[in-house]
């Protein structure tokens, strides 16, 4: 089924100069464990493409069932060097909620309940 990451997840982002950090909280250990093959540091690129323009580098943080996104080059040039409306990262976060995916549909009924 596809479904916005927001079904499945939490997210906190920020910054720091001209890149940003999404940390990505999930539901469950079993969402979390199929994300691990899911939600790649290619996909989040993709998903940012318009923003991204380094690398994104990703994190596992398994006790946490958690991942944390670094997106380089993403704040074009940061805080006080750009023109971008969020030049610090705080709505990344809001944003990677958006990205579509496809789960199975056994997970979803687990989240549900």
């Amino acid at each position: 089924m596809i479904i916005a990451l927001e079904k499945i997840a939490f997210t906190r982002s920020g910054d720091k100069g001209a890149h940003s950090n999404v940390g990505v909280i999930f539901k469950s250990v079993e969402i979390y464990e199929w994300a691990k093959s899911n939600i790649t540091s290619e996909t989040v690129k993709e998903h940012f493409k318009e923003i991204v323009k380094g690398d994104v580098i990703r994190y596992e943080l398994p006790n946490l069932n958690a991942f944390n996104f670094i997106l380089h080059d993403s704040l074009g040039g940061g805080g006080s060097g750009s023109l971008l409306n969020d030049a610090q990262g705080k709505t990344h976060g809001q944003a990677m909620l958006l990205m579509k995916l496809d789960i199975p549909n056994h997970m979803l009924d687990q989240i549900n309940e």
